[in-house]
């Protein structure tokens, strides 16, 4: 009896440690261009300006007087933030829209006391400030940006932000999808600035595990990754997902804007409906902190299969 106990006992230790290693999976090296913390590195003038909320020289920027179709990005995270129908001229000597893309701009006051600061929603780069009341645009609003805060896309680009347990496996069935771009795994969702993994998995941090799609609107919708989430997932248990437990790895949507909350709580519904319990928390987006470089493309370096993630229909 003693025995079988002891190799019972053995077997549990040995899977516990081949899943500790497989979790912690040697690091490939990063990628050219990219930081620690899986941001795009900055040259001397973008850091003075978007880590040091500096100011370019009027008219010295390579947006001032750009006028090509497409969608204005985060130069350090690559976030979708203006669409080019909303930039318009003001002759301030510096990029202007009247508009930006919902969810995608954080405004808080200027230390200089008079004046509206806006930054990055998913990183908190610095980009420029925000005025209204000057009438140059139906709006009234201007969002003076500085060109070197920003990159350009060609690509309409628009985000969505799901956790569901291990990150790998939902990176993994996500990106396969037709007109995803991209999808990232990180965190959000927590309170302590640019997390480690180590620091998430002690649950202490409130992040969750989450992966970032980047997707083409015009190829693909929000609704149709939705779907794609809650089939790949159990949306059912609390704070785990298989044999991973804690609260970093719960099921959660970080909506970036109104249609993105609409849509995910319109098929939470449909879900209840087909007696499903669904525990899936739906939050604001915040920053999202890309993981470490080991974590990106798991399955697709190691030739492995998700342990805990598959397709199960349920539309």
């Amino acid at each position: 009896m003693r025995g079988g106990l002891f190799l019972i006992l053995g077997a549990l230790m040995m899977s516990a440690l081949v899943f500790a290693q497989n979790r912690s999976a040697p690091a490939p090296p990063p990628p050219s261009g990219v930081d620690g913390s899986g941001w795009r590195t900055l040259t001397s003038e973008e850091a003075r300006v978007v880590e040091a909320c500096g100011t370019e020289r009027a008219f010295t920027g390579k947006y001032v007087d750009h006028k090509e179709k497409g969608t204005y990005t985060c130069t350090r995270c690559g976030a979708p933030l203006f669409s080019s129908d909303t930039k318009f001229n003001s002759r301030s000597g510096w990029p202007a829209f009247d508009d930006a893309i919902e969810g995608a701009v954080r405004e808080l006051p200027d230390p200089d006391g008079s004046r509206v600061e806006i930054r990055c929603a998913r990183c908190d780069g610095h980009l420029g400030h925000v005025f209204r009341g000057e009438g140059f645009t139906p709006s009234d609003t201007r969002h003076c940006v500085n060109s070197v805060s920003m990159g350009f896309s060609e690509t309409p680009l628009a985000e969505a932000f799901f956790a569901g347990g291990c990150f790998w496996g939902v990176e993994h069935l996500l990106e396969s999808l037709p007109g995803v771009d991209s999808v990232v795994s990180g965190y959000m969702g927590g309170t302590v600035q640019s997390p480690s993994y180590q620091d998430v998995i002690t649950g202490r941090t409130g992040h969750a595990e989450t992966v970032r799609v980047r997707y083409d609107p015009t190829k693909t919708n929000y609704e149709t990754l939705a779907k794609m989430f809650f089939e790949i997932h159990d949306p059912t248990q609390v704070n785990r997902q298989g044999p991973d437990r804690g609260p970093q790895y719960r099921s959660a949507i970080f909506v970036t804007d109104k249609a993105q909350e609409a849509t995910t709580l319109k098929l939470i519904k449909v879900l209840k409906a087909k007696g499903l319990k669904v525990v899936t928390q739906v939050k604001r987006a915040g920053i999202f902190w890309p993981a470490e470089a080991y974590h990106q493309d798991y399955y697709v370096r190691t030739g492995k299969a998700p342990y805990c993630h598959s397709h199960t229909p349920r539309f």
